[in-house]
């Protein structure tokens, strides 16, 4: 079978890399990849957001199964269009896309079926959310309604962080039209989690959990970022909070969502808060998480292409996932002065001595020049070590973080840190 996948980023390479490994995967593409994701698949110069096109080269080239990897192209409703068409998509449809594509939407959703999350209020108006941050107890979260690259949350710890914050999202529009509404949440305490899942509209099935690092500095200092490390399973996500999250979370929210006339099919992303009332739902995506993906993936058993495929087809319930007894930590390899601006195009070196089996380096933004590889974004690589455990992993990434080097490399020296309080 033939596949194109679609996207540029660490993800994409990390999907890419998981169908390489199907004995159905007879050639794969990747629109418009990336100079690592070039030594495993055809790179196609076509942009995620150009759906006719496409669907254009999935029909050419007689493409089984296209693979969407990016959030942006999901919420603009790719799938909708590949299946007017009649071509098989693995993603959720535009209108289920929704769930990461609002964050109000996903809000009513689960006020509306009672699964548990942080109290919130929806603005639309900037004097209006200025009038109730007046009356709210801080520390606050603000967010922006729509995608943002995972850079739109915003906590606020005084009132003029959260005044400060109104403007920025809201009236300057930083992250956009993603600004127009906004949502204003209690700040919640506790470990955060990753959970990542198979859904075929009907039927769940969870993925090894894992924990991101979003904040650009040591110690969760600086700004938020896409991502800046992770670490998979977490220790902190325990058999009696899997039990929770199954019988009040997961499957409550592909009820709801079927419920609501949105069959979701694909991949949701479960970011978690272990508060102590329990676990509650921070966000949802509706894709893989990045890095998530770069830790989890490794460590699946399943032909990937057979999951997806159950997905589309709506016999996820005939499959079981099967994962390593192992542990898997992700070191992302950045630009200095990422996420705010930095300087491309230097050259890459020491990516000759990962052997993709236990050490993996996963392409971020990387792209070619006369000849060679060089930087071509903010976050780079993504450097992926397995081991025995957590600890062993995490020795083993920044072992193998320290082989490469590029001007301007930058990156956080705690990753996985939190393991050693588990």
């Amino acid at each position: 079978m033939k596949i194109l996948v679609v996207g540029s980023g660490g993800r994409e390479h990390a999907i890419c890399m998981a169908v390489s490994k199907s004995s159905r995967a007879e050639k794969i593409y990747c629109a418009p990849g990336n100079a690592g994701i070039a030594a495993i698949a055809e790179c196609v110069a076509i942009s995620a957001m150009e759906f006719d096109k496409l669907a254009d080269f999935a029909e050419e080239h007689g493409i089984g199964l296209t693979i969407v990897g990016m959030d942006d192209p999901l919420v603009g409703g790719i799938v909708d269009v590949f299946e007017a068409r009649g071509l098989r998509i693995f993603g959720p449809r535009k209108n289920a896309a929704i769930l990461e594509g609002s964050k109000a939407f996903s809000k009513d959703l689960m006020k509306k079926y009672g699964i548990p999350t942080a109290a919130y209020e929806t603005f639309t108006d900037p004097q209006e959310a200025l009038a109730y941050l007046r009356t709210a107890k801080m520390p606050v979260v603000l967010k922006a309604d729509g995608l943002a690259l995972g850079k739109g949350v915003l906590i606020c710890r005084t009132l003029a962080e959260a005044e400060d914050g109104v403007k920025t999202i809201m009236q300057d529009r930083k992250f956009g039209d993603a600004g127009k509404t906004m949502v204003i949440e209690e700040f919640m305490t506790g470990r955060e989690v990753s959970v990542l899942s198979f859904v075929d509209g009907r039927t769940i099935r969870i993925m090894s959990s894992a924990q991101d690092h979003k904040r650009a500095g040591d110690g969760d200092t600086g700004l938020n970022t896409g991502g800046m490390g992770t670490f998979s399973p977490s220790p902190f996500y325990t058999p009696e909070v899997d039990a929770y999250c199954r019988a009040h979370i997961y499957q409550a929210t592909v009820d709801a969502m079927a419920a609501e006339g949105r069959e979701f099919k694909g991949v949701i992303f479960f970011g978690l808060m272990l508060t102590e009332d329990g676990p509650k739902v921070l966000e949802y995506n509706a894709r893989f998480g990045d890095p998530e993906a770069q830790v989890v993936l490794p460590r699946m058993k399943n032909d990937i292409l057979d999951v997806m495929e159950a997905c589309v087809d709506g016999t996820l319930d005939q499959m079981t996932l099967s994962f390593e007894d192992n542990a898997a930590v992700c070191v992302v390899l950045a630009s200095a002065g990422y996420p705010v601006s930095y300087e491309k195009g230097f050259e890459i070196r020491g990516l000759d001595r990962f052997d993709q089996e236990s050490t993996f380096c996963f392409h971020a933004g990387t792209a070619f020049k006369d000849g060679r590889i060089v930087t071509n974004g903010g976050r780079v690589l993504g450097i992926t070590a397995k081991g025995g455990d957590l600890k062993e992993a995490r020795k083993k990434a920044y072992e193998a973080a320290g082989w490469v080097d590029f001007e301007g490399k930058y990156m956080r020296r705690d990753i996985g840190r939190a393991i050693d309080e588990a």
